[in-house]
């Protein structure tokens, strides 16, 4: 790649040319998958119609451009290896002013699904019940996706190095910019399920098990699920904390708010974590002692 042909053999112009071709076909479909997995990331947040509706011609809008691209790019000569081969067999390839049309198409429209994708989280965040900081930070994140539009402006001008004989020198620049585009779409579709990540980063530091140790804090769950009282050396029975009570008479009713972190949803917390459970988040537990007199 970025070298003229006088410079390579017959053999390294056809690796070479296979593998741009190859390229663009990965490209086209990788940069489509962003778009569409940040589009449905985006759908889980909106709530008015017309955002929806947005959202989803995005997605139709990428799919069918990328389509006719990606097959007009595979297809583009017969035989198909005659791309690569052109210089020891014998084919035809469609008129490369084709291919240039379909990629100015393309790229117009990339670059507004990447702008509708960049600011569209904006208007979707500004309206949640959370603090200015978080709402900037988070339109921040969501809008990364709009850098990707940059590098589709930036390599328009070099489409029509496409017809350059030199092919090989001629579109280096295209090839650069749109693996740039593939990464930032990536990026910032990755970028939006990394909350989960931090917050397990931040619970194995400083929260969980290892600050519960640290403190000293326990779970103050006095009762097992039938009513008895659980061994005296567990930190969580009553015995440990009240010896003055008798066990053998008493009855005892817990009621448990709890919360925890480890749920295998990204987007949800665990409503059922495990009681007693020393893995991190609030565990609540209050327990009544009954007693009775005799008159």
């Amino acid at each position: 790649m970025g070298q003229k042909l006088g410079n390579l053999e017959v053999n390294e112009i056809e690796t070479a040319m296979f593998w741009w071709w190859l390229g663009q076909l990965s490209y086209v479909f990788t940069c489509a998958v962003a778009k569409i997995s940040i589009a449905l990331a985006l759908l889980r947040l909106t709530v008015a119609k017309i955002h929806k509706i947005l959202l989803w011609l995005v997605i139709a809008v990428t799919v069918v451009v990328g389509l006719v691209f990606w097959f007009m790019l595979t297809l583009q000569c017969q035989p198909v290896d005659h791309f690569w081969k052109r210089l020891t067999t014998k084919g035809h390839c469609l008129k490369t002013d084709y291919l240039i049309d379909i990629a100015y198409v393309y790229s117009v429209t990339a670059c507004l699904c990447d702008l509708t994708l960049g600011l569209l989280p904006i208007a979707l965040v500004w309206t949640l019940q959370m603090t200015r900081k978080t709402k900037i930070a988070l339109a921040f994140i969501l809008s990364l996706g709009c850098i990707a539009s940059a590098a589709v402006i930036v390599r328009i001008p070099y489409l029509h190095n496409y017809k350059d004989p030199e092919f090989l020198y001629a579109t280096s620049e295209i090839s650069i910019w749109s693996n740039i585009e593939a990464g930032l779409g990536i990026t910032a579709g990755s970028l939006v399920t990394l909350r989960p990540l931090f917050r397990w980063f931040r619970g194995t530091s400083y929260g969980g098990t290892h600050s519960a140790k640290k403190s000293g804090t326990f779970p103050l769950s006095s009762m097992t699920g039938n009513g008895t009282f659980q061994s005296k050396h567990d930190r969580s029975a009553p015995s440990y904390w009240r010896p003055d009570i008798d066990r053998g008479e008493s009855h005892g009713v817990v009621t448990t708010v709890a919360t925890s972190r480890g749920s295998t949803n990204s987007s949800q917390e665990n409503l059922n974590p495990q009681q007693n459970s020393m893995t991190g988040g609030v565990n609540v537990h209050k327990s009544f002692l009954v007693t009775t007199d005799q008159v």
